[in-house]
């Protein structure tokens, strides 16, 4: 089967990056297939993502990171490779609510979104059956202010019993260790019921109406050690009235959490988000 590689960069701005990569995959007789690339003005940073063609490409996918070290380290760059055929292994961490992570095995089952799920786990054993009915094992491990610590290493042991490369966390109501978070670096995306900054923490859409928003909305970011604080990937809203209750802002604001996340699985999936500092650029 044939196979793309998808390439991306981020470094310092300079003069002749954009050619300085290019020239490589020349050389390697590369055909590129898309091109994408930013310079960020405030932080002085160029950020790019490439995919080439597999067919033709004069570099076996184990050569590629060898050959092409020397030229990332001239330009002091952060890179990382993937190829098309070797999909991700992204676990879904989720509690009792079941709308994003059913969204997202529907969506993985008819082939929108390109990866393995390895294992769904849980803290209440509520989805298991919805879980297993395609055909993906489902570890409940139950978690007490007490026992946090212990729970979290076991999902930390399950995670890379299976090698996982990615983890979602599909309104997963339990806040993670900074030791936790230090192990999946930029790779552990949260969907928030809220437009983040505004309403951080639990309950949101109550404090929403309380405070007689006309706008609801839902946020996806990476986790990082401050809560709900984490570079955000994508989000979108829904306009309310003084008619709708708290009811009808968690049924909207549901709609929308699936739609955010989805997207944003599907853009971490085929490396389109680059992270730079507290921000992402995305290559939709």
């Amino acid at each position: 089967m044939g196979y793309n590689v998808r390439l991306s960069v981020t470094c310092p701005d300079a003069k002749g990056l954009i050619a300085a990569v290019s020239s490589f995959i020349s050389m390697h007789d590369g055909n590129i297939l898309s091109a994408d690339q930013y310079v960020n003005r405030e932080s002085g940073r160029f950020l790019m993502r490439l995919e080439i063609e597999g067919e033709g490409f004069g570099l076996e996918r184990e050569e590629f990171g060898a050959a092409f070290a020397p030229l990332a380290r001239r330009h002091g760059m952060e890179w990382r490779v993937s190829f098309t055929d070797t999909p991700k292994k992204m676990a879904i961490l989720v509690s009792r609510y079941d709308h994003c992570l059913i969204d997202l095995l529907w969506r993985w089952d008819a082939g929108e979104l390109d990866a393995e799920i390895p294992l769904v786990v849980s803290n209440h054993p509520d989805l298991a059956g919805r879980v297993e009915a395609y055909g993906i094992p489902f570890f409940h491990l139950p978690v007490s202010r007490e026992s946090r610590a212990e729970q979290e290493a076991q999902v930390l042991d399950l995670l890379s019993d299976h090698g996982v490369d990615f983890v979602v966390l599909a309104r997963y109501m339990q806040i993670l260790s900074p030791k936790f978070v230090s192990a999946y670096p930029d790779r552990i995306l949260n969907i928030h019921h809220s437009f983040l900054p505004a309403f951080v923490g639990a309950d949101p859409y109550r404090r929403a109406h309380d405070r007689g928003v006309k706008t609801i909305g839902a946020t996806a970011h990476y986790v990082t050690e401050d809560l709900d604080a984490g570079p955000i990937v994508h989000q979108d809203v829904a306009h309310v009235t003084h008619r709708d209750t708290v009811d009808d802002l968690v049924r909207l604001g549901r709609e929308v959490e699936r739609r955010v996340l989805a997207r944003s699985v599907r853009w971490h999936l085929e490396d389109r988000v680059l992270v730079d500092g507290h921000r992402t650029v995305v290559f939709e």
